[in-house]
């Protein structure tokens, strides 16, 4: 089964004067990963799309989208595949990838369908491409890796960077992961904004019972988004991107846009939040 909806663009004056239900309604994206169902949301920021495979105990095949308006999904575009679930296999033109928990595949323009299989739980990311680059497994070894943080100011934490020039080529989709220590809570604070690249958090890892307060909107004018567990949000490139737990967790961030230049940021100093 294949769900999808479309998010519209909007601009940051429309998004002042949003309540919560309007805020959550345009860039909070909930009901993911839902057994048997392959659910994509398309984004008019960057033509970005995310979404979740679960096949449960099926096969799950993902080919024509009639948001793309191409005759297959990777007709123009790239993708990236996470496992944050049990060990599950995605197949890419005839070949089949053994993917364990927390590992990444890259699949390239041109690559056909892609089925999912077993009892992954799959987050997908997508952007419009103009190369075809291999298909490739990123294990976890693969990631390159930079630690960021201190225990005391709460935000120690590992980042794994699997699309990222230094570790697989790609068009323009960055991805990875950021890991918080225990006891470590806030992610991406001092924040920044990249006005040429917009962005896509999913956070997962999290108890039940926990939460994260997710805060966007201009430096001037903060809002924030409340995010449970297999939740992800939509940042559009004049939004900062930060957030704040009540236990550690894990998310997967996820960039399109002009470059794929990970360092390329606006910074905010604290002082000018609101």
């Amino acid at each position: 089964m294949l769900a999808t909806q479309t998010r519209h663009a909007i601009d940051p004056a429309s998004a002042r004067t949003l309540d919560t239900e309007l805020l959550r309604r345009h860039f909070h994206v909930g009901g993911l990963f839902r057994d048997g169902e392959i659910s994509l949301v398309y984004s008019h920021y960057d033509r970005m799309i995310l979404g979740s495979a679960v096949p449960g105990g099926d096969a799950l095949t993902l080919d024509r989208v009639a948001e793309t308006g191409t005759a297959s999904f990777l007709d123009r575009r790239e993708m990236a595949v996470l496992n944050i679930g049990a060990p599950g296999a995605v197949s890419v033109g005839g070949a089949d990838h053994d993917l364990q928990t927390g590992e990444v595949l890259y699949v390239g323009m041109g690559a056909g369908a892609v089925r999912f299989r077993g009892a992954g739980r799959f987050y997908i990311l997508s952007a419009p491409a103009h190369h075809a680059y291999p298909t490739r497994l990123i294990r976890l070894a693969d990631a390159r890796r930079v630690a960021l943080g201190a225990p005391e100011t709460a935000n120690a934490r590992i980042i794994l960077q699997f699309l990222h020039p230094e570790v697989c080529p790609s068009c323009q989709l960055l991805m990875g992961c950021t890991q918080l220590a225990e006891g470590s809570v806030w992610n991406t604070m001092p924040a920044h904004l990249h006005d040429r690249r917009s962005e896509a958090y999913l956070y997962f890892a999290m108890p039940d019972n926990a939460r994260v307060f997710h805060l966007m909107g201009e430096p001037s004018q903060t809002r924030h988004i409340v995010m449970a567990n297999e939740e992800a949000v939509i940042s559009p490139p004049w939004s900062i991107h930060a957030g704040a737990g009540t236990a550690a967790y894990t998310f997967c961030w996820a960039m399109a846009g002009d470059n794929v230049d990970f360092t390329d940021m606006d910074m905010v100093a604290m002082g000018d939040l609101r």
